[in-house]
């Protein structure tokens, strides 16, 4: 199993066990648009309707649907941002399995034996115990269902730790082979073009620039925070961590949060309320919010009457917008340089294409 089938393996397995996998993601299907579809465009001019002496034409509706209209051409930007996103995974995956399957025959033929032998005898793993089983459930207990008991689950737990440590040695044993030969890929990473506009940390010259599409109601991006933290306080200076916004519509507290997040930037405090707002987001309401900000010394009047303005709507709809042509369709999502990271992922996740970029730029760790 090469790179992106395992990763996309491992996910699937801890989603199946834990429900860990916090990405709200509304189908899309990943094809590119039909040109031929797109020329049965209805024009302007047709009447679509009559009454009386009265005709309603194709632009009448276009104009009182145009909201509607406008979040269709959304939805295709980002359905298109997905599918090149997908056509360059496809390449980059395969490019590594046709170098890593012809390295293991070339190893396999040299030692005069079939590549499925020299597998066996080269990556070799010891049994998951119970032991790591137990851990497993207890690190992971309160996002497994209640109705669900260890000794229910604990086969599949022991199956995705076995797959995922064969996977781990695969691969392990996969890079080991690669510098035997001095491998070089030198396809180029996908890259979306993000604006690194909003509030921000971080120098604006670092050779990193990660841009963050988040909801302050998402338990997932709370569960990220974390982690975002200890890349900004690993890597110091050669990051820049830039928030934007991505209130989800079925959260009811996210659209506020949003808003309330900017008008403490006005007074040089949006990343104190940003901390307050995830380490406590059950208390997302205007009311809560409000004394949030008194507590952290804002000034209350200015702050109150942004808020109850919705003075910055429009900056968020933007936002909104610029994150799902980029293809962003749910929270937490990353752009590190323009690489693009869906969901609440490990650090070591992040880490990694943060230290891919930098070796690219010529940058010491």
């Amino acid at each position: 199993m090469n790179g992106l089938d395992r990763k996309q393996g491992l996910r699937a397995g801890v989603t199946a066990l834990v429900l860990a996998l916090g990405v709200w993601m509304p189908a899309c299907s990943a094809q590119k648009p039909d040109a031929k579809m797109a020329s049965k465009e209805i024009p302007d001019s047709q009447v679509l309707a009559k009454y009386g002496d009265q005709s309603i034409t194709a632009g009448d509706v276009r104009k009182k649907a145009a909201s509607d209209f406008d979040q269709l051409e959304l939805r295709l930007k980002q359905c298109q941002a997905e599918y090149e996103k997908s056509k360059h995974d496809v390449m980059e995956n395969q490019v590594k399995k046709v170098v890593q399957d012809a390295l293991i025959a070339k190893e396999a033929a040299a030692k005069n034996m079939t590549t499925e032998a020299y597998l066996a005898s080269a990556v070799k793993v010891a049994d998951v115990t119970d032991a790591e089983v137990d851990a497993f459930y207890e690190e992971n207990k309160a996002r497994i269902p209640p109705t669900t008991t260890k000794e229910q689950i604990a086969p599949q737990i022991k199956s995705y730790l076995g797959q995922q440590r064969q996977a781990e040695a695969r691969d392990k044993f996969q890079a080991e082979l690669e510098t035997k030969y001095a491998v070089a890929y030198t396809m180029e990473p996908m890259r979306v073009e993000v604006a690194a506009t909003g509030p921000a940390k971080g120098p604006k010259e670092a050779p990193v620039t990660i841009v963050e599409f988040s909801d302050f109601q998402c338990p997932f991006c709370g569960k990220l925070t974390p982690t975002i933290d200890q890349v900004t306080q690993t890597y110091g200076d050669k990051v820049r961590l830039v928030f934007r916004q991505f209130p989800l519509n079925f959260h009811q507290f996210a659209q506020k949060a949003a808003e309330a997040s900017l008008c403490a930037n006005e007074q040089g405090k949006f990343w104190d309320l940003h901390d307050a707002m995830f380490k406590n987001q059950n208390d997302l309401a205007v009311d809560k919010l409000k004394a949030k900000a008194a507590e952290l010394g804002l000034k209350a009047d200015q702050f109150n009457s942004c808020l109850d303005s919705g003075k910055y709507v429009a900056q968020i709809t933007e936002d909104q917008k610029a994150g799902s042509e980029a293809g962003v369709s749910g929270t937490p999502a990353l752009f590190v340089n323009g690489r693009f990271i869906s969901g609440a992922v490990p650090y070591t996740e992040i880490a990694k294409v943060v230290d891919d970029e930098l070796k690219r730029k010529g940058v010491a760790k």
